[in-house]
């Protein structure tokens, strides 16, 4: 794997929801590195390249309640699991469980394997809650992918946080799930 600054020269073989990652960053001025590998749509691909960025890939779930009212979008480290009674009573939300692949498409423009959030410049309609658990926050980068799951991309924290979200006019909520020793 190779890396790059910015979005990729040639393009012709680029999806549109790729390309419009690119602009959208572009436009805000936010700085990037990028790297192009094959399907990453597992934690384990996702740790290679982690090496390669020297950044974490965030674990990125979609997640509705039962009645699939409210959408979340969670962003946590990839090496904590995830048990939803753990994150239900911090959003007073029960009966979470994995969003359909549909509503992903739909919302987000995102297929399963690529979710990310930079899905979020997709949701016009703000339907999708921002859930970022505390540990994401530290880093003084992040990484995710553009809306596919076979590049990924190094950004500062602050960029996402400061002129991403606000552009995207989502907020996000902080939460804390815990690491589980035994697990």
């Amino acid at each position: 794997m190779e890396l790059f600054k910015g979005r990729p020269l040639d393009t012709a073989t680029r999806l549109e929801r790729e390309l419009r990652v690119y602009d959208f960053l572009d436009n805000l001025g936010i700085e990037y590195i990028r790297t192009d590998h094959g399907p990453a749509n597992t934690m384990e691909a996702c740790n290679e390249i982690d090496a390669v960025l020297e950044v974490t890939i965030c674990k990125n779930l979609f997640l509705c309640n039962r009645q699939k009212t409210q959408f979340y979008l969670l962003m946590m480290p990839g090496d904590k699991p995830f048990k939803t009674k753990d994150l239900s009573a911090q959003i007073n939300s029960a009966r979470l469980s994995f969003a359909d692949s549909e509503d992903m498409l739909s919302m987000l423009d995102i297929e399963p394997g690529a979710v990310s959030i930079m899905g979020l410049m997709n949701d016009k309609e703000d339907r999708v809650k921002l859930l970022i658990d505390e540990d994401v926050l530290k880093g003084e980068y992040l990484g995710c992918h553009p809306c596919v799951c076979t590049s990924s991309l190094k950004l500062k924290t602050k960029d996402v946080l400061e002129k991403y979200l606000p552009a995207t006019k989502h907020e996000l909520s902080v939460v804390v799930l815990p690491r589980y020793e035994n697990v």
